[in-house]
């Protein structure tokens, strides 16, 4: 088999299946630093308390909680999310640890941790999350798939060490 039969056998495996796969480990890497990014933005969005922002990272179709009885669709999830996006009973925090490109380029996978924190009682407590994206037409990455590990209790300690592990970069870059 030739060089160049092998790679029109891969485009054509890539156009069939309405993926663009990641041609270089740097192609890779430079989309995976994008959905950290984006990653960092969603969680900044409910940080700033905007709701407008937080729905424009959602797929249209995307569905949260899937674990268990999964909330569906952009509105639904904004409108549930709504309590934790206005942070007034509890204050939600999270970052990438980990992002994955998927073999066809058009899906991501992103887990790390995740700070709840009661402005109340300043009780904290530590979870993990782990999103699947998909990154559009237009070349923007959205949640498709969100869900995570319930959180545990967290002292101080824990809790500056989620301060301490939040990396300023993207550290594929």
């Amino acid at each position: 088999m030739t060089a160049l039969f092998r790679l029109s056998s891969i485009a054509l495996l890539a156009v069939a299946s309405g993926g663009v796969l990641a041609a270089t480990p740097e192609a890779a890497r430079q989309a995976e630093c994008a959905v950290w990014q984006r990653e960092v933005s969603f969680a900044q969005s409910v940080a700033d308390h905007d709701a407008v922002a937080f729905a424009e990272h959602l797929h249209p179709d995307a569905a949260f909680g899937v674990s268990q009885t999964p909330t569906r669709g952009r509105e639904a999830i904004t409108r549930e999310w709504t309590p934790l996006i206005e942070g007034k009973a509890l204050k939600l925090s999270w970052y990438p640890a980990v992002v994955t490109l998927g073999g066809d380029g058009r899906t991501a996978y992103s887990s790390g941790p995740a700070l709840y924190e009661d402005p109340k009682t300043g009780d904290a407590r530590l979870g993990r999350f782990g999103s699947v994206w998909h990154r559009s037409d237009d070349g923007a990455w959205h949640v498709l798939f969100d869900d995570g590990v319930p959180p545990q209790k967290a002292d101080a300690a824990a809790v500056q060490r989620f301060h301490d592990g939040r990396k300023a970069a993207c550290p594929t870059a």
